[in-house]
């Protein structure tokens, strides 16, 4: 292999290593993004977890420690989130921006979807002990189609994946009737209709 050749494949290596850095979260250049001076293990520490999460009847909810409930994330690139599902109940159709997401049963059973960008959709069952990861930015959602309360737990590559709600920011966040009627082929009356539902009753609660 000629020395020209050996260069191309090293700054197209390069390239792709810079691609991988700049795409998460931004890599610390120390222990932690603290003083350590100024802080104790409570920095390191979440206790948001210890009590249960119930959601209530009829009703999805998660409860986030991200980095705005937990700055001692700051540049670690992960986060967690507790979920409960009560029956008949789903985590709309979303995405996360920044980070991929695991997602570990730990009661109940779930289905859960997942579309890539050439539109196929991949659909599975999962029960107590499953995982499922959900690829970064990739719309993809939950449901419970079970008896009972379903219960997981979901770990983010980054410490602030977010989370963008696909029927509420559609239908939700002040997108003129007429755009949203043209995009998906319906009467501005049903635009409306689906406007109002999202503003009296949302589909996922959150803490």
């Amino acid at each position: 292999m000629s020395m020209a050749s050996l260069q191309v494949i090293f700054f197209f290596l390069l390239a792709l290593v810079a691609v991988g850095v700049f795409a998460s979260d931004p890599e610390l250049v120390s222990d932690f993004a603290a003083n350590p001076a100024a802080i104790n293990a409570s920095f390191f520490t979440f206790t948001g977890f210890r009590s249960d999460v119930t959601a209530p009847a009829g009703t999805f909810l998660v409860k986030k420690a991200s980095l705005a409930e937990f700055p001692g994330l700051n540049g670690l690139g992960v986060s967690m989130a507790k979920l409960s599902y009560q029956p008949g109940t789903t985590n709309p159709p979303h995405i996360h921006p920044r980070g991929a997401e695991l997602l570990f049963v730990l009661q109940g059973s779930l289905s859960v979807g997942l579309l890539d960008t050439t539109n196929k959709l991949f659909v599975q069952k999962l029960e107590m002990g499953d995982m499922f990861v959900f690829p970064k930015g990739l719309v993809h959602f939950q449901f419970n189609d079970g008896q009972h309360e379903a219960k997981a737990i979901s770990a983010f590559g980054s410490s602030n994946a977010g989370t963008v709600s696909l029927p509420v920011t559609l239908f939700g966040s002040g997108i003129d009737d007429q755009i949203l009627s043209k995009a998906f082929k319906v009467s501005t009356d049903t635009v409306k209709t689906l406007k109002n539902a999202l503003a009296v009753k949302k589909t996922a609660r959150k803490l």
